[in-house]
Order: C-alpha cells, then sequence, then structure tokens
C-alpha cells in the first residue's frame, strides 16, 4: 500500500501543470502513467497567451531553450479568401506561439516536476478508482494500492475516472474525427506560419513543427474515408513518417468534473476539436486550477464543497463559451451544419 498527499493519472500537459503547482506548495504528489513516450498527438500552436503559465511554472527558459519553432500567427480560409491573421503585438513587437514538439514539451514540464521531489511510476496502469463513503480515497493500480485524499484524472480523451464513475458525460457536437500524420521534406510554403484551410467538408490544418518536418491535421463534419497514403496537397511527394493517426474530437462535457475527492483536468473533463485552438492551454490552467484549489482546500482556505463548486462552474462556463465561438464559425462555412 502507499500514500500519498494527491495522486495524478496522466503525465502531459495537464497532469504535469497540476504536479508542479502542488509541489510549489510543498504537497507530495505521485504521477502513475501508463502510456510510453514519445506520445503522438494532433496538431496545435500554443497560443502566446501560455507564456505566462509556462513563467509560473518555472519552466518558461527551458522551453525557450528548446528552440521550438515560432510563429507570428496562422494563415486562414475559411468563409473569405486567404488572409493572415497575427496573434497581435505591443510596444515589444509582434507576439509569437510556440510550435512545441509535444514529446519534448511534455517532457520539459515533467522533468521540472520531478525536480521539485514529484514521484513518477512509470509505467503504472491504473486500474479503478477506490472510494469509500461515496469518496475518491485513492486508486487501485498495476503496482498495488494508492490512498490519497485527492485524485486528479489527467488521462486525457480516455476520461478515465468519468467512465469509472459513471458520471453523465453530454455531448455538444456529432461525431468528429480528427486524422492527422507527420511528413519529411522541404515545404517552402508553410515553413513561417501554419495555415487552416476549410472547405464544405471540413478543414486542414499545416505546420512546420521542426526543421523538414511537417504535421497535418484533417477534421470532417460528416464521415470522411480518406486513403491510408492521404496528405494535403501541399504535402505530396513529401516522405511519410508515420502511419495516418484518428483521434475522436467529439465536442463532450463531463457534468461533474469536479467532486469529493478528485479533480478532472484538461480532456478528462472536456472535449473540443483543434479548432477552438487552445487545448493544451486549457490543460495547463485546469491543471493548476486544481492544484492551487487542492492546496487552499488542505490549508483550510476553502471547504471543498465550495472549491468543487467554483471549478465546476469555471470549467463549464469556458466549456461551453468555447461551444458557442465553435458553433458560429462552423455556421459560416454550413448555415445547416448539425454541430448543436
Amino acid at each position: 500500500m502507499h500514500n500519498t498527499s494527491v495522486v495524478i493519472i496522466g503525465s502531459g500537459p495537464a497532469g504535469a501543470a497540476a504536479a508542479i503547482t502542488l509541489a510549489q506548495r510543498g504537497l507530495h504528489v505521485t504521477i502513475i502513467e501508463g502510456e510510453k513516450f514519445p506520445r503522438y498527438r494532433p496538431g496545435e500552436t500554443l497560443h502566446p497567451g501560455v507564456e505566462p503559465l509556462l513563467m509560473k511554472l518555472g519552466v518558461f527558459k527551458h522551453v525557450q531553450d528548446a528552440n521550438f519553432l515560432r510563429h507570428k500567427g496562422n494563415w486562414v480560409k475559411w468563409e473569405k479568401d486567404l488572409h493572415f491573421m497575427p496573434f497581435g503585438s505591443d510596444e515589444k513587437g509582434p507576439w509569437c506561439g510556440f510550435q512545441a514538439w509535444r514529446s519534448e514539451f511534455d517532457a520539459i514540464l515533467l522533468m521540472k516536476a520531478i525536480s521539485l521531489g514529484v514521484e513518477i511510476l512509470q509505467p503504472c496502469r491504473a486500474l479503478k478508482p477506490i472510494v469509500e463513503h461515496n469518496r475518491v480515497k485513492g486508486v487501485m493500480t498495476s503496482l498495488g494500492e494508492i490512498y490519497s485524499p485527492f485524485l486528479i484524472d489527467a488521462t486525457g480523451r480516455r476520461q478515465w475516472l468519468a467512465r469509472k464513475l459513471r458520471l453523465p458525460i453530454s455531448k455538444y457536437s456529432p461525431r468528429l474525427i480528427a486524422r492527422y500524420g507527420y511528413v519529411h521534406g522541404n515545404c517552402g510554403v508553410r515553413d513561417e506560419n501554419p495555415a487552416i484551410i476549410a472547405d464544405n467538408g471540413g478543414w486542414t490544418w499545416t505546420a512546420n513543427i521542426r526543421p523538414y518536418i511537417y504535421q497535418w491535421t484533417r477534421l470532417s463534419f460528416a464521415e470522411e474515408s480518406l486513403a491510408k497514403d492521404w496528405t494535403p496537397k501541399e504535402f505530396h511527394g513529401l516522405e511519410k513518417l508515420s502511419p495516418m493517426r484518428a483521434a475522436d474530437m467529439t465536442w463532450r462535457l463531463v457534468r461533474q468534473p469536479g467532486g469529493f475527492g478528485y479533480f478532472l483536468t484538461g480532456d478528462a473533463a472536456a472535449i473540443l476539436d483543434p479548432a477552438s485552438s487552445h487545448g493544451v492551454l486549457k490543460a495547463m490552467m485546469s491543471g493548476m486550477m486544481s492544484g492551487n484549489l487542492i492546496d487552499q482546500i488542505i490549508k483550510g482556505n476553502h471547504t471543498e464543497k465550495y472549491a468543487i463548486r467554483g471549478y465546476n462552474k469555471w470549467l463549464t462556463d469556458w466549456f461551453m463559451h468555447d461551444v458557442k465561438k465553435l458553433k458560429e464559425l462552423y455556421n459560416l462555412l454550413l448555415p445547416q451544419n448539425k454541430s448543436g
């Protein structure tokens, strides 16, 4: 039997951000991770708004030193002709997003957590939550039982704890599948800034993510059959680096992302497709928020009931705001789109 202050399932951006936040406050944290690294994810440029979070977590310099490609904005072809949309600027110059290589970005966050004393159990699979008197008290794992006053689910789209506890999950879109892949070569038109190009059937995102390495993501509004060797036109002739992968990005929200003894973070709580453009940012923010609330509960500054209610409202309000914006965005393409 293993005891810890907080157990976190999953070591992606949400889990690592929660672990760092808690460890910065002196709490003993254990992360369990069942997946092997590196892990592949649909592409996303990190908005410049991520910088304050990286600073608060103490990893901004590490991210800078990683020399990720940086972009001033995106080329967009939606209901209008192709045009450039910058992130913005201030007196210091244009704001730049990070095209972070996810395996390296995740490793930076995880190494920071380890440097603060966070315990990592890997490989270790979560089997089922330990529930006593209607409260989550820990987790049964492939390495044995771990007891903890608080559990954070950062398992992503698997939404592990919600399914184990049979929490209601509401869907806000038809089934949406994002397919994605990587290619190697030279595509000069895509070297400076990513592009998202929409058509009547969906949209395609393309980006230079490392020198001579590009990623594409295709999301269809309806079931669309893509050949196994499909790539966007601009990548024709480039070498495929991986088989096509797919991710279920159907918009869905766990109706109770916080409860007695647990918090759901990132995609484990709510999922939107990559067009919402801030999945990693939201994952990190929800991880940091849950970590801060647990610290406040332990210190007696908040009652657990108050913290749960506040977290659920904050996360639900953010999700519903993004759903509204996405519907408006998609209705520009398909006025009769069934996204609601």
